[in-house]
């Protein structure tokens, strides 16, 4: 295995994946720098090259689950992170547009999960990982994946519906709003 290869392979997925569970752009640039540097200092350690997609994925999500504790850290010392919202899809102008106005609301609740449930999400939904996939990353079986899937799409589905507005717009467009309870306080 050649590392520019995998480099070149991998990088704008781990990029996608670290992005949308960090959603901070230099957070995010530094913990893809990271995976790859841990990537190229132990290539030679890989047994499976038919699972070298899984492994790369697991240092990309336990690099993300240590900036997690870091922040829980910093924040409990008066820290504060500054993550904003970010856009990790690069699609024809029109669509994109369509895709923020939903995805503005729900990634704000998105958020509001707990990491374990936010990131099976983002393997599943985002990344489009099959459960085989998520489970050789997460070190999960794959029914634990589907159970835990399930899960963070019910409480996803229950934050939304309580926090949330859906609409159709003039375009005949979905558009989620926050509540009006739950608008910039």
């Amino acid at each position: 295995m050649d590392f520019l290869e995998l480099h070149n392979q991998f990088y704008d997925r781990v990029k996608k994946f670290i992005l949308a569970s960090v959603r901070n752009e230099s957070v995010a640039d530094d913990l893809v720098q990271e995976t790859f540097l841990r990537i190229q200092n132990n290539l030679k350690a890989v047994r499976d090259p038919e699972k070298v997609s899984s492994w790369i994925f697991r240092i990309a999500y336990h690099l993300c689950q240590d900036h997690f504790r870091g922040l829980k850290k910093s924040t409990s010392s008066g820290e504060e992170d500054s993550g904003g919202l970010v856009n990790f899809d690069e699609t024809p102008l029109q669509k994109k547009m369509e895709q923020e106005e939903m995805s503005r609301c729900v990634q704000d609740q998105l958020n509001l999960l707990p990491e374990s449930m936010r990131s099976i999400i983002i393997f599943s939904d985002i990344m489009e990982f099959s459960h085989q996939e998520i489970a050789e990353v997460l070190g999960l079986s794959i029914e634990n994946v589907k159970v835990r899937l399930h899960r963070a799409r019910k409480k996803l589905k229950a934050i939304l519906e309580k926090k949330c507005t859906f609409e159709v717009d003039e375009r005949n467009v979905l558009v989620c709003e926050p509540a009006e309870g739950e608008k910039k306080r």
